[in-house]
């Protein structure tokens, strides 16, 4: 049977009036393949050259994939402070020249009166020739008095454990650790500073475990102030700052639930310290540990909480007793059939074992709690 197929001149292509479907790609183009090679009956057709389905994308329109590479998380930026804020020591004078000097004001102002013949008034001292208060006297009185007040007004007392910082308008001037009687300059703003070693016991602080559940988190500080300068210029309130520090740790190290063991407490003692120590070193401070001293949950699951782990000391209270009688039960039946005290048949095993369950669960429950 032959099959006679009609073609129209534009073989291969819609007949009129038939509306062609539009590409779903718009950027792809594609080869279509005569009808007549779908129905040859040669056994070896000849190889026909197609171009592949999809040729080329179009260049600059858009639409060629893009892939997207996961950004890189960057690091948090460093606390930048200024590289030339850095502690030294302030230029300052033993306590006896402050002495001296002020001595020598009221010396100066005494001589200053007799001259002016003011102190023959208050003592039997004849009065000078001149006497009498004109410019002189009155300049010697402002230079004297100048110099007591400098001398004296400057004296200071160091103390152990304590700084100054000295700043003259709005400019630091060096930081004094010396001890005793000493003279400063009495222009110099002084601000005192605690040097020494401190702890801090902070608030219950907000926290979460591995699983997200919230905690409440008492912890304690061990720092001290390392450099005097940075911390009372850098940062406006280097013990805030410092507590602040601690509070944002919190919320980035998990902290191990409550009667999690000393493991999970020094893991996370150790990581808030490198944090935290991290943090406060560009202001001066120097933080040695942070230890979470007390976990609670928060006040919103804290009843839940203590209900599931309620609930989950009596099962593991329950399998404890449930394998102690198991293994007692085991013992009993082993030694009476080892040592030929009975001779038991599978239902009489059982029978047994039943009854010294029972017997030994009513013993455990009447001498619990």
């Amino acid at each position: 049977m032959s099959t006679t197929t009609s073609h129209t001149p534009e073989s291969g292509g819609p007949a009129e009036g038939t509306a062609r479907p539009g590409r779903l790609i718009r950027n792809e183009a594609t080869t279509e393949i005569p009808v007549h090679l779908l129905f040859r009956d040669d056994s070896h057709p000849a190889p026909v050259p197609l171009r592949p389905a999809v040729v080329a994308r179009r260049q600059g329109t858009g639409e060629q994939p893009r892939l997207r590479r996961p950004a890189a998380a960057r690091p948090a930026p460093a606390v930048e402070v200024d590289p030339g804020l850095v502690e030294r020591p302030a230029r300052v004078l033993p306590g006896a020249a402050g002495v001296l000097a002020g001595a020598c004001g009221a010396a100066g102002c005494l001589v200053t009166s007799w001259w002016a013949g003011v102190l023959p008034l208050l003592a039997a001292v004849p009065p000078s020739p001149g006497a009498g208060l004109g410019a002189a006297q009155w300049a010697a009185y402002a230079g004297a008095g100048a110099l007591g007040l400098f001398g004296l007004g400057g004296l200071a007392r160091g103390r152990t454990g304590r700084a100054w910082v000295l700043d003259l308008f709005g400019r630091y001037r060096g930081t004094v650790r010396r001890t005793g009687l000493m003279w400063v300059n009495p222009l110099l703003l002084r601000r005192r500073v605690d040097v020494r070693l401190r702890h801090w016991r902070s608030e219950p602080m907000p926290a979460a475990d591995r699983n997200g559940v919230p905690l409440r988190v008492v912890t304690m500080v061990v720092w001290r102030v390392r450099d005097t300068a940075r911390a009372s210029l850098a940062v406006e309130d280097h013990e805030t700052y410092l507590r602040e520090c601690v509070e944002a740790a919190l919320v980035r190290v998990p902290v191990g639930v409550p009667g999690a063991g000393r493991g999970a407490a020094d893991a996370a003692g150790d990581a808030l310290t490198r944090l935290v120590a991290a943090d406060t070193a560009p202001v001066g401070l120097e933080v040695f540990s942070v230890r979470p001293v007390r976990v609670e949950y928060a006040p919103e699951i804290a009843a839940a909480m203590h209900r599931r782990r309620i609930a989950a000391l009596d099962a593991e209270q329950r399998a404890h007793v449930l394998t102690s009688v198991v293994d007692s039960v085991e013992d009993t039946v082993t030694r009476l059939t080892m040592r030929g005290l009975v001779e038991l048949d599978d239902y009489e095993r059982k029978v047994l074992v039943r009854d010294l369950t029972v017997a030994f669960c009513a013993g455990r429950g009447e001498a619990g709690p």
